[in-house]
């Protein structure tokens, strides 16, 4: 009489740990760059939001002067909330463009982010 066996060997069961370690090691590598992306998302998009703001204040200068575009100037380094803002302004035909300038600091150094707009005077 045969005796029926059930269960896994002891190689199979070595092969099935060796993956599943192989797997998880594979996830704890990839959470770390996940949150480091994360991370520099959120300064990234601050100061793509600072530089907006400040365009738009810019661009509200201008238009409450009479005449028109009078009040705008260069300006910075304007340090706000780890990015630093600074912008330059040049008389374009009958308007200005201004380019609001980023920067901010990452793991690898710093980085700039550049906003160009053209205010019509």
């Amino acid at each position: 009489m045969k005796r029926a066996r059930s269960g896994f060997t002891l190689i199979e069961v070595l092969v099935a740990v060796t993956i599943l370690a192989v797997g998880v090691v594979a996830m704890a590598g990839s959470s770390a760059a996940v949150t480091r992306m994360i991370g520099r998302g959120k300064i990234e998009t601050r100061a793509a939001q600072l530089a907006t703001r400040q365009a738009e204040a810019l661009r509200l200068t201008a238009y409450s002067t009479t005449p028109r575009c009078t009040a705008l100037a260069d300006g910075g380094p304007t340090p706000t909330s780890r990015v630093t803002l600074s912008w330059t302004v040049v008389v374009t035909g009958t308007g200005r463009t201004v380019t609001v300038s980023a920067t901010y600091g990452t793991a690898r150094g710093t980085s700039t982010q550049v906003l160009t707009t053209y205010i019509e005077c």
